[in-house]
């Protein structure tokens, strides 16, 4: 079973890496991307690097993929099928009065809701309490580590990463 999950994350993630290089829409890019990210995170966790996969997580799809859709989704212009000339905002807001579909997404959302309801309902949650003789984690290590014998070099990071922050927003304020 669990040989059965690694080669469908190892196809997930050899899928979409392929689809990524042939797709010539930046949104479509951008979703594969995803995929291809998540399975390189669901690798990283087969191999028992968890460590790895939750940075993975957090770093790349939880902060550069976002920033590349907000990016993708606030500059790309949508091309007018009519040929028409009217501004966007009267085209937005007449997409949005013809397919507004109520019925549509409550039936969605409910079929969401009872879903998600019957699996919290029929999981079976389980603490695990780790013995005192377990061997610490991967993240355990790190975590220790970073904040004993790595705890100057961590702050001087944060203190560069921060300056950076200002300072481009610094610049940024200036072109305006």
């Amino acid at each position: 079973m669990i040989q059965v999950a690694f080669f469908s994350f190892v196809a997930l993630t050899l899928a979409s890496a392929v689809g990524l290089l042939l797709t010539r829409n930046v949104l479509y890019s951008a979703y594969l991307l995803l995929l291809s990210l998540l399975g390189v995170a669901a690798l990283f966790v087969f191999a028992g690097a968890d460590f790895l996969a939750v940075s993975q997580l957090v770093v790349y799809v939880g902060g550069v993929l976002v920033l590349v859709l907000f990016g993708v989704m606030l500059t790309n212009k949508p091309a007018s099928a009519t040929g028409d000339e009217s501004p966007v905002s009267e085209r937005s807001n007449s997409i949005l009065t013809e397919s507004r579909r109520p019925w549509l997404a409550l039936l969605l959302a409910g079929g969401l809701f009872f879903g998600l309801s019957r699996l919290l309902i029929n999981a079976h949650f389980v603490v695990f309490d780790r013995p005192a003789s377990t061997a610490p984690t991967t993240v355990d290590v790190i975590g220790r580590q970073l904040m004993t014998e790595y705890v100057l070099a961590f702050e001087i990071i944060s203190i560069l990463l921060l300056v950076a922050l200002v300072g481009s927003g610094y610049l940024a304020k200036l072109k305006k």
